[in-house]
């Protein structure tokens, strides 16, 4: 049987697009999600295996990391859960918000990829010859943020990490970071916003999904990238 791929943040955007796609090609997905959405249902009614838990509550990140090692092996762990909180919040103090950006984006996928160091290792078969781990990263990791610092901050620990995993996993784990910038607008973005944000790159359109799910593919199927961050950001660096 096919190993599973760990997907962390299941419940919408990204993740959820994710999972859609693998379980579409009979591939066993292991997803995580905080907040309950009615995308949980479908995944679940779609055949995935899904663990709730709150990042940041270290007790159910360990509650998470027991239920996984009971897994003999995985195809891949995807680190897609994130927060984007300001540094400005209203009901956090400064070291709060950095804490928390810390917490998710930093903390867990550390204890995530050297508890489950033997799974991955395992998982490498077939033509490949190896497993891999994946960072979902930002494009701000690069040129920081004048309002999301702590975000930025820990997004560009993440990218640091991977470089170190990497190093640390080779040869039988690939590790790897993908770095988006905007990917998909919300429903409540108005005209105004939108505008604004595509000004920003040089490639003036909204990626899509499809864009990160055809970048994972392609690192899945990689037999010789490893300790790479690969960019989606329409050409934002440019200007």
């Amino acid at each position: 049987m096919t190993s599973p791929i760990i997907i962390t943040g299941v419940g919408k955007r990204i993740g959820y697009a994710l999972a859609k796609h693998f379980l579409a090609q009979g591939q066993p997905v292991i997803g995580t999600y905080r907040s309950h959405y009615p995308s949980i249902d479908e995944l679940q009614a779609l055949g995935a295996t899904l663990i709730q838990g709150d990042f940041y509550d270290n007790a159910q990140v360990q509650t998470l990391i027991e239920q996984l090692s009971q897994y003999p092996k995985f195809r891949a762990i995807i680190h897609n859960a994130s927060d984007w909180l300001a540094d400005n919040s209203p009901s956090l103090a400064a070291h709060e918000v950095l804490q928390r950006m810390v917490q998710v984006h930093v903390s867990v996928p550390y204890q995530l990829n050297l508890a489950l160091e033997s799974q991955l290792r395992a998982g490498a078969e077939g033509e490949i010859g190896a497993s891999d781990v994946i960072h979902i990263t930002d494009y701000v990791a690069e040129k920081g943020s004048a309002k999301h610092i702590a975000y930025a901050a820990s997004k560009a620990a993440l990218h640091n990490m991977t470089l170190s995993f990497a190093a640390k996993f080779a040869p039988e784990v690939k590790v790897n970071a993908i770095a988006p910038a905007m990917i998909l607008f919300n429903q409540g973005d108005d005209a105004a916003y939108r505008q604004k944000t595509l000004a920003k790159a040089i490639l003036p359109k909204e990626a899509g999904n499809q864009e990160i799910i055809a970048l994972v593919e392609y690192l899945l199927d990689s037999r010789y990238v490893t300790g790479r961050s690969h960019n989606v950001d329409g050409g934002r660096h440019l200007k």
